[in-house]
């Protein structure tokens, strides 16, 4: 049995293998490595990639692609044993049973033949899984190198699969299973603000009522092929009187949640904190981004970068609390909060520092519930483990942080619009502390954003009329 030096890659010539002697590898499929394979080889056989059509198939759950197996036989005999230089010249196999995630296949070279005059090699293939069950066998032929080659080990690039699609649909999982909610769309008159909702009804979120002009928004229906059979239109005449009759709508109970079109953001606001015909309960307003990063374990919670500019600290109390309700919401029990700030030691110069410290204070006091505060934390403290062990934090929130309670709107803003753009973070967002949620979004926002945030705003939905209830 060959045992590889694993900093260096050296092959085994004709001359010193004899029949018998053989290698092997160990290799568990994870789900990145079916993405990686179907994305390499262009295979999205709905099996392999579709987890609902997969629980219809005959295996009841998706599998890997036979193929992934033989790559495995490749890289034995590429890397190993014979090694570089070897040349294959022929390979049978036969697929006994699936490969599904999280299976450990033990994959076996023996050779079997030698063969003097063209130096080639009859080696017999053999991949058990972690039950010892046959998974794959066959038989390769190969011509075998004759003069000897050890090199450095090349270092791969790590690869990161951002299943973005993935990502979307775990969103929407939010929510499996309620009820569509009525929302109010106002002025939804261009092509993302209108497939939006629509996105979101086909999905069984919401039940969209369209404010705004109804000419306006038929045409970029008609112009989009946007199906609005069904839809109820409440026809208006500008974007001020659309924000104003949405707003009125989710007042009066018609609708549940309310969503924000191709308006200002300050002219919807405006008419929801109106003090007698807004939406304003005794909790202060704010703004929740959701961001699915594909480097994080976990989806994180950034407030606030919409709302609040430059909030005091009775503001972030409502803010820390809103988001709080939020997460647990969302599943979290015990939210990790993490007040960011430039560094994570108290400065008296810089506000936001002090304004953590006592934060923490309030939670201990239970001035705010439900959740796990720590602060002044800077962001990499925040997000990374290794950070927070560097710099001798010690904390439940440092490193796993739920919920990101920025400074000001300004920092707040510029952390969610990085993650979006330069870490492709889906982003949602919502609108916390109002009598209904709202779905606020930015106008250069996709579709599929504001679909994400209508699960949000459906969950929210749901809990309130079970807190009504109760």
């Amino acid at each position: 049995m060959n045992t590889p030096n694993h900093d260096f890659i050296e092959n085994r010539t004709f001359d010193e293998i004899a029949v018998g002697d053989s290698a092997h590898l160990v290799r568990t499929l994870r789900p990145e490595d079916i993405h990686l394979f179907a994305v390499m080889s262009g295979d999205v056989n709905p099996t392999h990639v579709d987890p609902e059509f997969a629980r219809s198939s005959q295996f009841r759950e998706v599998v890997g692609h036979s193929m992934w197996g033989s790559v495995i036989i490749s890289s034995i005999l590429g890397t190993e044993f014979p090694g570089p230089g070897t040349v294959y010249v022929g390979q049978t196999l036969k697929f006994w049973r699936p490969i599904t995630i999280g299976d450990t296949l033990t994959v076996t070279i023996t050779c079997t033949h030698r063969f003097e005059h063209n130096h080639h090699l009859l080696l017999d293939c053999q991949c058990v899984n972690q039950d010892g069950l046959k998974v794959i066998d066959g038989t390769a032929e190969v011509m075998a190198p004759t003069e000897k080659i050890k090199r450095p080990r090349v270092a791969l690039p790590e690869i990161t699969i951002s299943d973005r699609q993935q990502r979307y649909l775990h969103a929407l999982e939010l929510t499996k299973g309620l009820a569509p909610i009525p929302i109010a769309v106002a002025h939804p008159c261009d092509t993302e603000s209108l497939r939006g909702p629509l996105q979101a009804r086909d999905a069984g979120l919401v039940i969209p009522v369209l404010v705004g002009p109804e000419a306006k928004i038929r045409e970029v229906a008609e112009r989009e092929h946007l199906d609005l059979n069904g839809v109820r239109i409440v026809n208006v005449p500008h974007s001020h009187a659309s924000a104003e009759t949405a707003v009125r709508l989710a007042r009066t109970g018609e609708v549940e949640a309310l969503m924000k079109g191709s308006l200002h953001t300050d002219e919807l606001m405006s008419e929801v904190v109106a003090k007698e015909t807004g939406l304003r309960t005794s909790r202060r307003i704010s703004h929740v981004f959701m961001a699915d990063v594909p480097t994080y374990p976990h989806p994180l919670l950034i407030t606030d970068a919409a709302i609040n500019i430059e909030p005091s600290l009775e503001d972030k109390v409502h803010i820390i609390q809103n988001a709080i309700e939020l997460a647990i919401m969302m599943g979290v029990p015990e939210p990790k909060v993490a007040i960011l700030s430039a560094v994570e030691t108290v400065n008296v110069k810089i506000r936001s520092t002090l304004d953590a410290a006592a934060l923490c204070k309030m939670a201990d006091r239970g001035q705010i519930k439900g959740g796990l505060l720590d602060g002044p934390l800077a962001f990499d403290n925040a997000v990374s483990l290794i950070a927070a062990k560097t710099k001798g934090i010690r904390s439940a929130v440092a490193g796993q942080a739920d919920i990101l309670v920025v400074p000001d709107l300004e920092s707040g803003n510029m952390v969610a619009k990085q993650l979006e753009y330069l870490a492709d973070a889906l982003m949602a967002g919502v609108v916390l502390g109002a009598r209904v949620p709202i779905v606020l979004t930015s106008r250069a926002d996709t579709a599929e954003t504001r679909t994400a945030s209508c699960a949000i705003a459906q969950l929210m939905a749901h809990k309130r009329r079970e807190g009504m209830r109760k």
